[in-house]
């Protein structure tokens, strides 16, 4: 079983489904939209290339960078999607941990692109 790949699907899964939860299902002022948005945003496109280096026969540093994408959309979409449905602000201190993830992520995927 390609684990990376199955977490990406479940993050792609998760990220469609919130945000069409987000348009259609919730009622948020403008602040917590823009939350929303950016966090179905980071989800998606971290799940895409999460699947992208599982479905390559790259291991090493590249395979880390996939799980980086993926730590990285659970801390900074999951902090932004609960500070918009009214967690605490104080969450708001904790998503650059997930931005720092997925810098990390792709920081990992070039230096693996790099070798053998």
């Amino acid at each position: 079983m390609n684990r990376l790949a199955l977490a990406a699907g479940l993050t792609g899964f998760t990220g469609v489904a919130l945000g069409a939860f987000g348009a259609h299902g919730l009622n948020l002022d403008a602040e917590a939209a823009g939350w929303w948005q950016t966090a179905t945003l980071y989800a998606l496109v971290h799940a895409v290339a999460a699947l992208a280096v599982a479905l390559s026969d790259r291991a090493g540093l590249v395979r880390r960078g996939g799980w980086a994408f993926i730590l990285g959309a659970l801390v900074f979409s999951g902090c932004l999607y609960a500070m918009a449905l009214g967690a605490p602000r104080w969450l708001g201190a904790v998503v650059p941990l997930g931005g720092l993830m997925f810098l990390a992520g792709w920081a990992l995927v070039a230096a693996g692109a790099t070798r053998r």
